[in-house]
């Protein structure tokens, strides 16, 4: 009689620990556990195995043996101790260009919030006023928007570039970089995108890649000591292709220059898409990517290749306006995402 009473008290203590996990770790383990058939009428072993499921849709949570001195505390430590991406992972943002250049700022942090994008690239000249006339008090009010709305600024994107046969105008860009960079560090953002804009004719291609990287080493030092990254737009006819991109930081050969992949045709050329990522896969900042419904790119590769990478910084959707911009970018991120899977 006693040694049934024991069993029957094991039994129910092995039921509302059961129950006290799943209402704990909510619907998904829930439904989970619904399905997992290895436990069904099995509560009176102590062999049983425990949860069989998903914490919240994500890492399977392990089947976990039921034993006299974890029967309450073992599903719940699983559960805290379950593995999380620890944010290394890509993440989905978009650039003022287009479909954002007519909105101020609150209006950007409310349309991230309502699509599930998680940060922004601000390209200057656009409605949100962003730029390196900021004062030192309309800078910090932008920084506080950010910080207290958790919407990333991404990066700040200019229209500096190096290619120029002119001195002048390249020492004007490399010393407007500098600026950018200081703001950058103010508001917070870890990066400033650059850009080079084609090869001027007349001019040795070698000598235009070596000059560009020159102008990007002295603005790699410069952005160092704010810890800001410089990236360099993969952009411009002939500077767009990426074996020339390569060769660019080569000569740069600074660690804080990196590189905006930016989802060009060109990308496609020579050995292909893999091939041409390679040569940049360890440098890539950021990424830019357009319309996903444009056929002819390999969206999906791409993906991959970054996730092989160990990409973690942000896809941003570079794509134009729309009269229903929510509803796009809801679709975009819809379509970000399952082209993952």
């Amino acid at each position: 009689m006693a040694g049934s009473l024991t069993m029957l008290r094991t039994r129910m203590l092995l039921a509302a620990s059961a129950c006290l996990a799943l209402l704990l770790l909510g619907g998904a383990a829930r439904d989970s556990m619904r399905s997992a058939n290895s436990c069904a009428g099995q509560w009176g072993s102590l062999s049983c195995a425990g949860l069989a499921g998903a914490h919240s849709g994500a890492s399977a949570l392990r089947l976990i043996p039921f034993t006299g001195s974890n029967l309450l505390t073992a599903p719940m430590a699983e559960a805290a101790s379950a593995p999380n991406d620890g944010g290394k992972r890509m993440r989905l943002g978009f650039v003022t260009y287009n479909i954002a250049k007519d909105w101020d700022l609150p209006s950007i942090i409310e349309k991230c919030k309502a699509t599930g994008f998680e940060g922004v690239e601000l390209r200057t000249t656009h409605a949100h006023g962003v730029e390196i006339t900021l004062t030192p008090e309309q800078r910090a009010a932008v920084r506080k928007q950010f910080e207290e709305s958790g919407i990333v600024l991404a990066g700040l994107g200019t229209t500096c570039e190096y290619h120029n046969p002119d001195p002048a105008q390249v020492r004007r860009n490399i010393e407007e970089t500098k600026e950018w960079v200081k703001l950058a560090a103010d508001l917070g953002c870890p990066g400033v995108k650059v850009r080079p804009n084609g090869l001027p004719e007349g001019v040795p291609v070698e000598k235009t890649l070596e000059q560009i990287g020159l102008a990007l080493r002295e603005c790699g030092e410069f952005a160092q000591q704010y810890g800001v990254q410089i990236r360099l737009e993969v952009h411009g006819g002939g500077t767009s292709l990426v074996p020339n991109v390569r060769k660019i930081l080569d000569y740069a050969n600074q660690p804080y220059v990196w590189v905006c992949w930016n989802s060009n045709d060109s990308d496609l050329s020579g050995d292909g898409l893999e091939a041409n990522f390679n040569l940049v896969a360890d440098r890539i900042g950021s990424v830019h990517m357009r319309d996903l419904y444009i056929e002819n790119y390999p969206w999906r590769q791409l993906l991959s290749l970054l996730k092989k990478s160990g990409f973690t910084g942000f896809c941003l959707a570079e794509i134009q306006g729309s009269p229903d911009p929510e509803r796009v970018l809801k679709y975009y991120r819809a379509l970000w995402l399952e082209l993952q899977r």
